[in-house]
């Protein structure tokens, strides 16, 4: 009887004490789960994974759980979109894909246990500075045991929304807003986008000149519907024709070659416009020869009264022309503006009043149409002269009264001044229409020897590159035009040395009448030199995919 109470005794002993080791392990679990907790990061700086995104599971020797995650998210001033690609938590590598990313990935934590499910926060990193991420790289390093490359982060140019707060306990997906990107810092990165790629661009006025069968483009004798009679050198009483034959070739890089079809399809839906004086109305007839092949073609539809380019009572040619491929919804068309200047009549009743040049003020053409524009190619110089401006009429005015610098009012000072000026009026407009490239041609080379156009100037070599085939100088030879460029979001398309070696391409002393006279030693046979220029532009016009 009393062994056993004492086994009783002893029973209820070991109940109470299980009951207290019992209480004393829930205890400490409900203690460390709320300490834990204290250290957890909110809902808010955390970016949960997307399981409404694409997910790939990898299946891994050591039964750790392998996750990839692609996010991407849109530049609302450009419609790029910048791809974060991370895979294989043990193998962590943030890679830079040519582009600017507006984030990169801050911080990873995996899982190695078979029964536990990978989690991946990513925290934003718009919200963190420079040396937060590259600290946190370095422990992303230290843990993996790989180096990390860290791609450039985007300086952030407006505040962002803190993202939707999590109001269950296990949370939801929080997404960032798209970064507006200011149009200043979008057109930083287009022009450093060649080096951000770590790919070269070409310099396609270094090259040489080289004989080809397959050249020129089209037939001299066609191309009668955009070509002027007097540039048809085929037409005149010229014999030797082996100029045609020549193709330039850069020296680093390849040209794509030119077609009609693909040059089309480039434009489709766009709009190509030529700016300047007689040398980029030859530029612009022979992108139309080249276009068509020299063909006649019936479908193309004259779209000059859309831009006003209309023949004025009394005049001899309107001042320019518009042509429409209506396939394509492509269009090419022609401005003259022999100086780039803004053109004003001083006195607008006086049909013999004087002509304000406004230097400092892009022409009336450009800002009205400017917005429609998807290409633009900008070119002056021969008119830079005395005797043109006073034939002209033309009366320098600047900030909107007459010019009293007496160093502007030097030809060289006022077309430095001109080019300069619209250069930066058309880099400025950038930004309102990003899908606008714009381009200014450097001055074509004029070949008068023994005088000049109005003195007995001459050219009568007909033997190609007689004077060297080759260019490899670094420099432009018209540094006006490319110190107007420098540092815009304007493109230089030079075609100055290139040009200098082919003297024997020019109209010189042929007509189609024979009637003896001056020589034009300025402008060039068709086909020829002006369709080089237009290989060029073509190669430099971004294709659809990268536009």
């Amino acid at each position: 009887m009393k062994g056993g109470a004492q086994g009783m005794k002893i029973s209820q002993v070991s109940l109470v004490l299980i009951g207290l080791v019992c209480l004393t392990v829930l205890a400490l679990a409900w203690t460390k789960t709320t300490f834990l907790t204290s250290f957890s990061p909110t809902q808010s700086r955390v970016l949960q994974l997307d399981l409404e995104g694409p997910k790939e599971i990898l299946e891994g020797k050591n039964n750790s759980v392998q996750t990839g995650i692609k996010q991407v998210e849109s530049l609302s001033s450009s419609g790029t979109e910048v791809a974060v690609e991370m895979g294989n938590t043990e193998n962590v590598a943030i890679t830079d894909k040519g582009e600017n990313p507006a984030s990169v990935p801050d911080k990873l934590l995996g899982g190695k246990s078979k029964s536990k499910q990978a989690e991946i926060a990513l925290e934003n990193s718009l919200t963190v500075d420079s040396s937060a991420v590259k600290e946190q790289t370095r422990n992303l390093s230290a843990n993996t045991g790989k180096k990390e490359s860290l791609p450039t982060v985007l300086e952030r140019t407006g505040s962002e929304d803190s993202g939707v707060k999590d109001k269950s306990k296990q949370g939801e997906t929080t997404r960032q807003k798209p970064l507006a990107v200011e149009p200043s810092v979008k057109r930083e990165q287009t022009r450093n986008s060649s080096a951000t790629s770590g790919e070269k661009d070409c310099n396609y006025a270094q090259g040489k000149w080289v004989f080809d069968d397959n050249w020129p483009l089209y037939s001299g004798y066609g191309c009668k519907q955009w070509l002027s009679p007097m540039w048809a050198c085929r037409l005149t009483q010229r014999t030797d024709f082996e100029y045609e034959r020549l193709r330039w070739q850069p020296r680093d890089c390849k040209m794509e070659h030119f077609t009609g079809r693909k040059f089309l399809q480039r434009m489709r839906h766009k709009t190509l416009a030529f700016v300047g004086d007689s040398l980029g109305r030859q530029q612009f007839q022979s992108l139309m020869c080249m276009v068509t092949g020299g063909e006649e073609r019936p479908e193309v539809q004259d779209v000059g009264y859309q831009y006003g380019l209309v023949k004025a009572r009394g005049a001899v040619r309107p001042d320019g022309w518009a042509y429409r491929f209506p396939r394509f919804n492509a269009t090419i068309l022609y401005y003259w503006s022999a100086s780039l200047c803004d053109l004003e009549p001083i006195n607008a009743s006086n049909p013999h009043t004087d002509i304000a040049m406004h230097l400092d003020r892009p022409p009336a053409f450009l800002r009205r149409f400017l917005h429609g524009f998807d290409v633009l190619v900008l070119n002056t110089g021969h008119h830079w002269n005395r005797g043109k401006l006073n034939a002209n009429r033309w009366v320098m005015y600047v900030g909107g009264v007459p010019n009293k610098n007496r160093k502007i009012a030097e030809i060289g000072g006022a077309k430095n001044l001109t080019v300069h000026s619209i250069v930066k009026w058309v880099d400025s407009q950038l930004p309102l229409y990003p899908h606008l490239q714009a381009f200014l041609r450097t001055m074509s080379p004029r070949h008068f020897f023994n005088g000049d156009w109005n003195t007995g100037g001459t050219c009568d070599n007909t033997t190609p590159l007689s004077g060297g085939k080759e260019v490899v100088q670094e420099k432009s030879s018209d540094p006006v035009t490319a110190s107007a460029v420098t540092g815009t979001g304007v493109k230089l398309l030079d075609i100055t040395a290139l040009s200098q070696l082919r003297d024997e391409a020019h109209i010189s002393r042929y007509s189609i009448r024979a009637t003896p006279g001056m020589q034009d030693c300025l402008h060039w046979c068709l086909p020829g030199l002006p369709d080089t220029w237009n290989e060029i532009l073509f190669a430099q016009i971004s294709s659809p995919t990268k536009s």
